[in-house]
C-alpha cells in the first residue's frame, strides 16, 4: 500500500486528518489558473476502508474494502458484500485487498490482495449474468512479499486485453534489496501477462523482456518505488502512474499508447527527476511528466484517472489525481507526454486511497476514512 516509508504507517492510520487543501508546489510547475475548473464532491455511500474500484457489468461500480470484502454501489448506497475473504487476509502494515478489476469483457473477475503470509496474489472469478462464480476461482500469480509495505497491489485490464499488475520494491525504506532496477524480479515492477491464454497465465508474446535470460518475461516497466494507483487513459491509451515517494519527491509517470514497454522510471537510482543517496541517473531512464516535493502536505501521491465523462466539459481530457496525506484533488493538463498545466480542484477528498471510473467515464474519489464520492460539476 502507499506509505510514508519511514513511519510505514499511511494507510493503518486511518485518524489521519486529510482535509487539508495547501497546494504541494511542483518543481516545474507551470503558471496555471488556481481553479481552471468547478467541481463539487457529492457523498453516494459510506464504506469501511474503501480501497479500490472498478466499473462493472451493466453499468454498475464494484467498491473493495481493504479487510476483504467487494460491495456493488446502487442507488440506495452499497449493497451486501458479493465477495468476502476477510479470512484470507489481513490489514497489518499496508496489506489488505488492495486492487479489483474485470477483463474487458466482463466474463472474469479479479483481485489482488495480500494472504495471511502477506504474499501478494492475484486470484480470478468468472462471472455470469453479472454475478462472482464463487466455485471458479483460481489463483494466477503470487510473489513474495519481504516486508508489510511497498506492497503496490493495483491491477487494470490495458486497451490491448492484457492483465497489467503492480508491485511496489518489496518495503522496507530505500530499495535495501534493489528490487527497482533488477529485472530479475518481480518486484518494483509493472507487469502485463495474459491470464486467458493459459494455466495459471501466457506472457504476451510483445513483452519487453521475452527471451532475456537474465529478465522476467512478465515485466512491463520497472524502476517503480510503490506504484500505488495507475490508469489508461479511456480517450487514447496512454498509460499513466502514480509512483509513491520516499522522502523529498512524489512523481507521476506517463507512457503513450504506442510504447512497446520496458521503460525505467528510475528508482531506486533516482526519486522523481533527482538522484537519490548519490544514485547514478540510469541511461535509459524516462523522468515523471510531473513530480511534486513534500514541502507542504503532500506525502503520498494517489494516480488517479483522465476525465472522459461529459457531466464536466471543461474537466474533458484533464488528468485527476490526489495526494493521501493531502487530499487536495488536482489535474494535469498534458499534450503529447507533456504537462502544459497543473490546476488546483479547490475541493478535498479526504484521505484519499484511489479513485474510481465508471463505464460513462466519470469520476468517484475513496477517501480511506468511509466516504465514497462523485465528482460533480459545481
Amino acid at each position: 500500500m502507499k506509505v510514508r516509508t519511514r513511519s510505514s504507517a499511511i494507510i493503518g492510520t486511518l485518524c489521519l486528518v486529510a482535509s487539508l487543501a495547501l497546494t504541494t508546489a511542483s518543481a516545474d510547475e507551470p503558471a496555471t489558473p488556481r481553479q481552471a475548473v468547478k467541481v463539487a464532491l457529492k457523498k453516494v455511500a459510506m464504506a469501511k476502508n474503501p480501497v479500490a474500484g472498478t466499473a462493472g457489468p451493466g453499468g454498475t461500480i464494484w467498491i473493495a474494502e481493504r479487510a476483504g470484502t467487494v460491495r456493488v454501489l446502487g442507488d440506495q448506497g452499497l449493497g451486501e458484500p458479493v465477495l468476502d475473504i476477510s479470512a484470507e487476509t489481513t490489514t497489518d502494515g499496508e496489506r489488505g485487498l488492495l486492487g479489483i478489476a474485470f477483463d474487458n469483457g466482463f466474463a472474469h473477475f479479479y483481485i489482488s490482495f495480500t494472504n495471511r503470509n502477506g504474499t501478494s496474489t492475484v486470484d480470478e472469478f468468472a462471472v455470469r449474468d453479472g454475478k462472482i462464480q464463487p466455485d471458479t476461482r483460481r489463483t494466477v500469480l503470487t510473489q513474495t512479499q519481504p516486508y508489510s509495505n511497498h506492497n503496490g497491489g493495483d491491477i487494470a485490464f490495458g486497451p490491448d486485453g492484457y492483465l497489467y499488475i503492480a508491485f511496489g520494491d518489496g518495503g522496507s525504506g530505500g530499495d535495501p534489496h534493489g528490487n527497482g532496477q533488477n529485472l530479475g524480479t518481480l518486484l518494483g515492477k509493472l507487469l502485463r501477462i495474459d491470464p486467458s491464454g493459459a494455466k495459471p497465465y501466457a506472457i504476451p508474446p510483445g513483452n519487453p523482456f521475452v527471451g532475456d535470460p537474465k529478465a522476467k518475461d512478465e515485466i512491463w516497466a520497472y524502476g517503480l518505488r510503490n506504484p500505488w494507483r495507475f490508469s489508461f487513459d479511456a480517450g487514447t491509451g496512454d498509460l499513466l502512474i502514480g509512483d509513491v515517494g520516499q522522502s523529498a519527491w512524489e512523481e507521476i509517470d506517463w507512457a503513450p499508447a504506442s510504447s512497446k514497454g520496458g521503460e525505467n522510471y528510475g528508482w531506486s537510482q533516482m526519486e522523481g527527476n533527482h538522484p537519490f543517496r548519490g544514485g547514478i541517473e540510469p541511461a535509459n531512464h524516462v523522468p515523471p511528466i510531473h513530480e511534486y516535493g513534500r514541502n507542504g502536505r503532500g506525502c503520498s501521491v494517489t494516480g488517479g484517472y483522465v476525465y472522459r465523462g461529459t457531466a464536466i466539459p471543461n474537466l474533458k481530457g484533464h488528468y485527476v489525481f490526489s495526494d493521501y496525506c493531502d487530499g487536495t484533488l488536482r489535474t494535469l493538463q498534458m499534450e503529447n507526454g507533456k504537462v502544459t498545466g497543473v490546476n488546483d480542484l479547490a475541493v478535498n477528498g479526504g484521505s484519499v486511497a484511489s479513485f474510481v471510473q465508471d463505464g460513462r467515464g466519470e469520476l468517484y474519489v475513496l477517501d480511506l476514512r468511509g466516504s465514497v464520492s462523485r465528482i460533480d460539476p459545481a
